[in-house]
């Protein structure tokens, strides 16, 4: 008989599609740098089974969840209790087994995001410009830690005007926000654009204009990819000082969750590295 003692404590991550997420890598590293002992798999689930998928994981003895896309805001319905940070982003991308067994939802983005910025690309958001690209829920994850970097302005431009101006009533008394419509930007300088769509990654751009850009701006985007997404093209051929895509953000938002689910914070540095290595080439049978 296995000692129970050695068996690994088991986490996943649930989306729909999963298959792409780099998640199991990640945390696979993270434990083997702490010397935990835990196992991490991957759980594609679809929107009818979300709920009862993620009881019988718990029910079946696992310890906590990573939520991706598209369930990051269904997912709030199956947890007991949430962070503050849960709350106002009105999202859960971290679910933790409390000791008397209830689960509690958090959300590790705002805080990856930041720091990504601040201390891999140390970055200084106090009295900055802010342009945030988007209003779905990737946006609603970070207004609030943007904010409390104390920007001079945060403006929150999308397709849909509605949404944005959505997204400054519930957050308006966190710091100075406005919302505008991509067409009706202003074209006055920015120290810090962030994409927040997913445009990108289907190869489309937002119809931004010129000026909003020097040679002083950072853009960043929150989509990874190996190769340049079409907004950090954009984003050099406007001169931006750097284009950066969101490899940092996603691997400090996953030792986030680390740290709540085992008390340790583990170094994101070889982990980023590793990441953003070139990948073999694939052998052939």
């Amino acid at each position: 008989m296995a000692d129970i003692m050695n068996t690994p404590d088991r986490y996943a991550v649930v989306g729909y599609p999963v298959k792409h997420s780099r998640s199991p890598f990640i945390h696979a590293m993270f434990a083997k740098q702490t010397e935990q002992n835990i196992s991490y798999q991957m759980m594609e689930v679809t929107p009818q089974q979300l709920s009862t998928d993620v009881k019988k994981f718990f029910d079946e003895g696992g310890k906590g969840l990573n939520i991706t896309v598209p369930h990051k805001q269904a997912i709030r319905q199956s947890t007991q209790f949430q962070t503050p940070r849960a709350e106002l982003a009105g999202a859960v991308n971290t679910i933790v087994l409390m000791q008397d067994g209830s689960l509690l939802g958090d959300n590790t983005d705002g805080v990856g995001l930041l720091n990504d910025l601040t201390q891999n690309l140390h970055l200084v958001l106090r009295d900055a410009r802010i342009l945030l690209l988007g209003a779905g829920g990737a946006a609603r994850g970070v207004i609030a830690p943007l904010l409390q970097q104390a920007p001079n302005e945060l403006v929150i431009a999308n397709r849909n005007v509605e949404r944005a101006d959505q997204l400054v009533e519930e957050f308006m008394t966190l710091g100075t926000l406005s919302s505008v419509a991509f067409e009706n930007i202003e074209p006055e300088t920015f120290n810090l654009v962030i994409n927040a769509t997913s445009a990108s990654l289907q190869g489309e751009m937002p119809s931004l204009p010129t000026g909003i850009i020097d040679e002083h701006t950072v853009c960043y985007d929150m989509a990874y990819s190996k190769d340049d997404t079409v907004f950090t093209r954009w984003a050099k051929q406007q001169g931006a000082e750097q284009a950066a895509l969101g490899w940092g953000m996603l691997v400090e938002q996953a030792a986030e969750s680390f740290f709540l689910w085992r008390g340790i914070r583990p170094d994101t540095k070889p982990v980023l590295e590793a990441l953003l290595k070139p990948a073999p080439k694939a052998a052939t049978s």
